[in-house]
């Protein structure tokens, strides 16, 4: 065998397919996995000895948000130290394409986040007027994975639209086309709807299906946070499966989950429907995250309505429109996916806040803490939001441990974090809020708590839901496995120890036992600790490549 840059000995190689670990030598060349060679065969000039540890492909994380925390650091410490090699974007929102009827590159309630480097980032982000900008802009100045996105939907139709409801016209849909159609040939991996926020929230069925229709003659995926998740959960899945049913598009469900105790019962409906589907030819799986809390914005429990036209921070200033906002949290219209109403206030935890005066609320149940003010607690999410000029991250704990494991062992399912890559020094810097602990443990969670301690699945399909499954709906033909040809994004973990550190309690901590990560055959992880390699590339969907 020719000489190799490192040769990974001993390990236990399980190479993501899906099939049972055996010893093997992985040999890495020229940013490649050479070979997986017979143990003690292989010849390089770095021998790394993997005793008792799993070598594994890098994992894949297709529900990433580090959009924003990519601009101030790149290293993605919160994701290599979990053993990710790829984060692919876009739910709801991408700073590129600019232009249209887009006012900002970067919405308002992220702009807090970029503080004095607001003004830079807008004039940088001016010039990302295609889709592709950004992520070849990004690649450009070195990032430690690798990186991909959706088109975000909320961008899209903001694009066509501004923050306008109701139904899009024939020049709007045309518009929206044409924006989708540049996209998939930059490199998009297809369209990322989010359904419950607004502008997502506006788009018709219609709409929806004739954009859609570009997407699948690209062979592209609709990934989407559906329409509920909560009590019209089973509705909002017969308007995926439908538009799936019309254009024939891929189908990517974001965090399959029943939120809301009462809801709970409603999953084995929710799994019977995907499995009659796929049965009936349908394309259609989804991912999901091991947590019992979800996290989003504390804007959710608000009606849609209230952010149309872009005055969201105006309405909540006026007292005639917040009576009415009041009104319809109360007694939520068909529609509207309030978050905090389902399990109530009791159930949401402030995470997010920023301003001085109300870092004593952090980690805070809302509910309490409108007792003390002798708020409803409606008054005191108005007053909250408003004080803070930003949509405040809350955690909303909604979901059964018992749904998590029947979702996992589900041959369909993909893990994934709905969470960016973070620095848990570079957070307490900045003051940032808690963040969920999903950022920093979902893959390790896995891997530790329901693969090692509770023997949901085994080791061998729990990677395989983080590698080669997520590469297979992408359409990375060259990520996910471990074979020759194949890109050196390689994991070198300790299947006795590998752990989740973060609670809700104090989230920001980092992963343990994963050892050394390798990023396009760059060590960017070594014996747990970042290397400060930067060699991630900006991946493209089969549609541009060809």
């Amino acid at each position: 065998m020719a000489q190799a840059d490192v040769v990974i000995r001993n390990g236990r190689v399980i190479d993501g397919t899906g099939n049972p670990w055996t010893y093997g030598d992985v040999v890495i060349a020229g940013g490649k996995v050479l070979d997986v060679a017979p143990p003690g065969t292989g010849s390089g000039r770095e021998i790394v000895d993997a005793t008792d540890h799993v070598v594994c492909p890098g994992f894949i994380d297709i529900q990433s948000h580090s959009i924003v925390p990519f601009l101030n650091d790149r290293r993605a410490l919160s994701k290599v130290t979990q053993g990710v090699t790829t984060d692919i974007m876009g739910e709801s929102w991408t700073p590129s394409p600019s232009g249209g009827r887009i006012a900002s590159p970067f919405p308002e309630e992220l702009r807090s986040l970029l503080g004095d480097e607001l003004d830079d980032w807008n004039a940088r982000a001016a010039e990302w007027q295609r889709f592709g900008d950004w992520l070849v802009d990004l690649a450009g100045r070195g990032v430690s994975i690798n990186v991909g996105s959706f088109l975000g939907h909320g961008t899209l139709r903001e694009f066509a639209m501004g923050y306008e409801m109701g139904e899009a016209s024939p020049a709007d849909i045309a518009v929206m086309c044409e924006v989708m159609d540049a996209a998939m040939r930059d490199g998009a991996f297809g369209l990322a709807t989010a359904l419950i926020y607004p502008p997502s929230s506006y788009a018709s069925t219609a709409e929806l299906v004739a954009v859609m229709e570009v997407v699948a003659r690209h062979h592209g995926v609709h990934i989407t946070h559906m329409r509920s998740e909560e009590t019209r959960i089973l509705e909002a899945l017969e308007e995926t499966l439908e538009i799936a049913r019309q254009t024939g598009v891929a189908t990517e469900i974001y965090h399959l989950k029943a939120a809301g105790r009462r809801n709970w019962s409603l999953m084995p409906e929710v799994i019977a429907r995907i499995e009659r589907a796929r049965a009936e030819g349908i394309d259609v799986t989804a991912d999901m995250y091991p947590y019992e809390a979800a996290g989003t914005g504390l804007a959710t429990v608000l009606p849609t309505w209230a952010e149309a036209d872009g005055k969201l921070w105006s309405n909540l200033a006026d007292p005639e429109i917040r009576a009415r906002i009041k009104a319809d949290i109360l007694n939520p219209q068909p529609g509207f996916e309030n978050l905090g109403a389902v399990e109530g206030a009791t159930n949401v935890v402030l995470a997010g806040l920023l301003q001085p005066h109300n870092m004593g609320l952090r980690g805070r149940v809302l509910a309490e803490v409108a007792a003390e003010r002798g708020q409803h607690w409606a008054d005191t999410a108005m007053d909250l939001l408003h004080d803070e000029g930003q949509n405040i991250f809350c955690f909303y704990f909604e979901m059964s441990d018992e749904n998590l494991r029947t979702q996992l062992q589900l041959p369909w399912i993909k893990v994934s974090t709905d969470a960016g890559g973070v620095d848990p020094e570079v957070l307490e810097q900045m003051g940032s809020g808690l963040h969920h602990p999903r950022a920093f443990g979902t893959y390790t969670r896995v891997l530790g708590h329901y693969v090692r301690e509770e023997g949901v699945i085994t080791l061998e399909d729990a990677i395989r839901k983080m590698t080669s499954s997520v590469a297979h709906r992408l359409g990375l033909r060259d990520r996910g496995v471990l074979l020759a040809g194949c890109a050196a994004d390689v994991v070198v973990f300790d299947p006795a120890t590998v752990a989740d550190r973060a609670t809700f309690q104090q989230p920001h901590q980092l992963s343990v036992g994963i050892r050394d990560v390798w990023v396009n055959g760059q060590r960017v992880l070594r014996d747990g600790a970042h290397t400060g390699e930067m060699s991630g590339q900006f991946l493209r969907s089969r549609s541009a490549v060809a």
